[in-house]
């Protein structure tokens, strides 16, 4: 898909990867441009600087995300990108309490739902569009440190593979984006210990850190080819690869690497997954 006279949605728009994603559309040349946040000051803030609307709202509520496509359309005629962005992370295993496994359940895998459906029947009708879900490359592969984080990505990733199949053929593409570590508020507001927020000690960014801009460099490439998986760390390709065709050498290796961050860190495997 070419951004250019586009008009696209973002949750989470108000940082990290959401805003640079709203200011490469907007550089790319898209018409119309609704932020969304659950920080509407923020949300303002980078709606101004990419002439776009701000509105504040909280992904999990279904009712607004579909308030929100009814009045893009309204406002611009037409709806063609959806980027359903907004995501967080918290440490935790069989320990966590259900009620923060349920809100994880409801930003990275409910959200995504409600995006799609109120999305999808506007961008059929009007010939296709185009549904960006961010994920994580632990939606590909695992997240150490955090049960539900590891849970809720790899859902979203099979929601995405069920929507572009399902939709494809009529005119839907879908991608899933999945970074590794990336310079965000994710990473800001985690705890010093933890690489990334991730529950891990220095797992995530094992190869690399990246930049909010240039994660949506690889965003623009891979959507202008229309591809389903969007690797901003190209190793996560490799990972995949070898967890496919050896899936009981992979998790051997994973229990070593667990291992070894555990003796590399000041934490036992109690403190690490039980506080």
């Amino acid at each position: 898909m070419d951004i250019r006279d586009k008009v696209a949605i973002v949750t989470g728009g108000g940082s990290g990867i959401g805003e640079a994603l709203a200011e490469r559309f907007h550089a790319e040349g898209a018409r119309g441009l609704v932020v969304l946040d659950r920080d509407g000051v923020n949300a303002e803030r980078v709606a101004q600087n990419v002439d776009g609307r701000a509105v504040e709202l909280d992904v999990t509520d279904e009712a607004a995300i579909a308030a929100v496509v009814a009045e893009t359309v309204n406002d611009y005629g037409t709806l063609d990108i959806f980027a359903s962005n907004a995501g967080y992370v918290t440490q935790g295993g069989l320990e966590t309490d259900n009620t923060e496994i349920q809100r994880m359940w409801e930003v990275h895998v409910m959200s995504h739902i409600y995006a799609a459906r109120a999305a999808v029947p506007v961008m059929v009708a009007n010939g296709g569009g185009y549904l960006l879900n961010t994920a994580s490359a632990a939606g590909l592969l695992t997240q150490l440190g955090s049960m539900q984080y590891a849970v809720t990505k790899a859902a979203a990733v099979s929601l995405g593979e069920f929507l572009s199949i399902t939709y494809g053929e009529r005119g839907i593409r879908v991608s899933m984006l999945c970074p590794q570590a990336v310079a965000t508020n994710i990473l800001s507001n985690s705890p010093d210990r933890l690489d990334q927020g991730t529950g891990t000690p220095g797992s995530a960014a094992g190869d690399g850190v990246l930049t909010a801009a240039q994660l949506a460099d690889t965003v623009i490439d891979c959507m202008s080819e229309e591809r389903f998986l969007v690797l901003p760390h190209p190793e996560v390709q490799t990972y995949r690869e070898r967890k496919a065709s050896d899936v009981d050498r992979w998790i051997n290796g994973m229990q070593r690497f667990q291992s070894r961050l555990y003796a590399e860190s000041d934490l036992s495997p109690a403190d690490w997954l039980l506080s």
